[in-house]
């Protein structure tokens, strides 16, 4: 009995499993694994190890690298803009879609009927001509453009109901009416260059007074589909007169705004010229109506 209590009971050395114990033990392991891990003195978290992007962020000299590549972002943008505002007047185009829904509607009030119209004046503000959203007789891009785009669908729309639809000929109407448009204002352009006219006219007026003519041809397409030939060329007659109108009292303006200042007589040459100048310009723009609607009515 002195001998059993002098017994020492064997202690378990590490790495060896109790061979009373159904599984193995892998807590120590693990325990053992994480404590490897610890930094004495913190609070039994493992040391977070520094990543390449933030010791890259802490260094002072790419800090002194992102500043500088920063600075030249911005001037690089900044040169861009000003290249671009060289070539595209970004500004100038904000201004000719300065427009509302109340503008809108009387611009193509004032299309389909200009002989009710009396002021043609332009307004200015400070040497500068008023947004058209506050003047109805200033020209815009909104209408034009809508105009363009909704023209071509009409013409998608025609040639599908006639059976004659593909991409390709749709591409060409498009295309072609783009073609026309350019030509009108290029040779406007170098008629008022020999003429040697001193006009506000800029190259974006053109554009927009030559892209009313499709409000006209809108309607004389849809008026065709509608009731056939004879509605098409009642409404297109009509819609043609009235640009013509249009463009004589809008242009004459412009195209005769100097000799009118200076008080010079019309008879004058030069400024009988410019009257036939005028003149050439609105009576071209019924012949293209025309010319770009025809086929589409049958």
């Amino acid at each position: 009995r002195g001998w059993a209590s002098k017994r020492r009971i064997p202690v378990s050395q590490p790495g060896m499993a109790d061979p009373h114990q159904l599984f193995d033990d892998t807590s120590s392991a693990q325990s053992r694994g994480y404590g490897a891990q610890r930094a004495p003195g913190d609070l039994g978290y493992p040391a977070a190890s520094a990543t390449p992007q933030a010791a890259f962020l802490a260094d002072p000299v790419s800090n002194m690298a992102m500043a500088y590549g920063s600075s030249l972002a911005a001037q690089g943008k900044e040169l861009v803009d000003k290249n671009i505002d060289r070539f595209i007047p970004v500004t100038k185009l904000k201004y000719y879609f300065a427009v509302d829904t109340m503008y809108v509607g009387r611009k193509l009030g004032l299309l389909f009927f200009p002989y009710l119209h009396q002021d043609w004046e332009v307004q200015y503000q400070q040497d500068t001509p008023v947004a058209p959203r506050f003047d109805v007789n200033a020209p815009d891009l909104y209408i034009p453009a809508m105009a363009f785009i909704t023209y071509v669908l009409v013409a998608g729309l025609a040639l599908g109901t006639q059976d004659r639809f593909s991409p390709d000929l749709l591409g060409l109407q498009a295309s072609s009416a783009l073609a026309w448009l350019t030509l009108e204002v290029l040779a406007i352009l170098l008629s008022l260059y020999l003429v040697t006219v001193n006009t506000d006219l800029t190259t974006i007026d053109l554009v927009a007074f030559l892209g009313y003519k499709y409000v006209g041809m809108i309607g004389g397409v849809l008026m065709g589909l509608l009731f056939g030939k004879i509605g098409y060329y009642l409404v297109l007659g009509w819609c043609c007169v009235s640009i013509f109108v249009f463009m004589i009292r809008t242009l004459r303006l412009k195209i005769l705004a100097e000799a009118a200042a200076e008080g010079v007589p019309v008879r004058e040459a030069r400024n009988q010229l410019r009257m036939y100048l005028t003149m050439a310009v609105a009576a071209a723009q019924p012949l293209l109506m025309y010319w770009l609607t025809f086929h589409l009515v049958r």
